[in-house]
Order: structure tokens, then sequence, then C-alpha cells
């Protein structure tokens, strides 16, 4: 039999042992915690957290589901099967390892991305007058050329076009804003496969949350 994995967004207060009690709650209904990750912090005190789950035999995603709104103040946003698991590890590995250097976090996503999204490699770039300025590298990153100024400010995930630069006509290429629209982490994979929404949603998730947990360590 095929076990089927979940995914639950939830929404709970942003204070010590909030958490323990889901996940206390959930493995009593029959549900196995395979990872947590941290979506959102909210300015009323609330989070929002993503759980990736499977269920014991005979248990129904139901169970689970009213068993958490017993909870005070915990409300449950959504729940679907899920089944891209290992797209979600990979984001938690990469928040631990951003977490290893955590006053360098933004510069350090250049090293974790290429393992996270499967791509060739990876930069942290910034706009330097009609040009970029590479701040870090990893992967073998190629050179860029001065279009790359084109694609500032940026202020959402993009898929810049670069199958017109000479070289580059099997490239595809994703990029998110880091901080500031004038400062971007990009990826490329050569010969692709393209950049799905979903890998865009996780590359500006990740991006906000190394800007944040840097935040933090300087402040």
């Amino acid at each position: 039999m095929v076990e089927v994995s979940h995914l639950l967004r939830l929404a709970l207060p942003d204070v010590p042992g909030s958490l323990g009690t889901v996940a206390t709650t959930m493995g009593r209904a029959g549900a196995n915690i395979e990872a947590i990750e941290i979506v959102e912090h909210r300015r009323d005190g609330s989070a929002i957290d993503d759980v990736f789950f499977t269920l014991n035999p005979n248990v129904m995603p139901d169970m689970v589901v009213s068993a958490l709104q017993r909870l005070d103040d915990v409300e449950v946003l959504w729940v679907s099967r899920y089944a891209a698991g290992g797209s979600l590890h990979m984001d938690l590995e990469a928040v631990e390892m951003l977490t290893e250097e955590p006053a360098r976090a933004s510069l350090r996503l250049a090293e974790v991305v290429p393992g996270t999204f499967r791509s060739d490699w990876a930069v942290v770039i910034e706009k330097d007058g009609a040009g970029v300025s590479v701040l870090v590298a990893a992967g073998g990153a190629p050179d860029l050329p001065a279009a790359c100024g084109g694609w500032f400010p940026l202020r959402s995930a993009a898929r810049p076009e670069v199958s017109q630069w000479p070289g580059w006509a099997s490239t595809v290429v994703a990029a998110a804003p880091l901080g500031t629209p004038d400062r971007a982490l990009v990826f490329g994979r050569r010969g692709g496969p393209d950049v799905l929404d979903s890998e865009l949603a996780r590359l500006i998730h990740l991006a906000a949350l190394a800007v944040s947990i840097e935040a933090a360590a300087t402040a």
C-alpha cells in the first residue's frame, strides 16, 4: 500500500509552546509529522506554519483537522495531499544551513540554492549603474552580461529572458529580490527544465527568510 502524504497549513499563536501543542495533538490524532516549515510571522502575534505529515492506518485527514480545531486560537487554513515532500525537506535543510552563519544568511543563499533547486549555479547580484556587481557566486556561475542591469528594480520573483544572449539559448533563469529591489538572488539551469511557479514561490520565500535571519543577527 502506497503511503499518502499531506500538507497542512495553519495559523497559531506565535508564542513558545504553541507548535509543541499542535504536534502533540496531531500525534494523538494519528498523524506522523515529517517536517514543519514556518511560512510567515504576522504582526498580530500569530504565525503561519506548513506541516508535512503522513497518517496511521484507518486515520483520515478530517480526524486530524477536527482535533486541531478544538485547540484555542488554532485555525486550519487548508489541508491537501502533497506529492512534493522532497522539495519541502530540501527547503528545511536550506534554512538550517542559513542559520549556521546568520549574519551572512543572504549571501549564503548562493551556496544553498543549487542543491535546493537542482540548478547549475546561483549568484547574488546588486545593481551597479547600468550593469550589476556579483556579491557571491556558486556552482561555476558564468560571467553575467551588463544586460542584467535591466532586471532592476526587481520587486517580485521572475523568469528573466536570456535566450537571446550569445551562449545562453538553452539556459533558464529565475530571480528573486533580496531585501531590496536593487539586489537579487539568481539561479540558472543549462538545458532546463523550466522554472515552475511553485519554485518561484519557494525562491522568494527563502530569500525573504534569509533577509530576516540576517537582520535578526545583526540587530
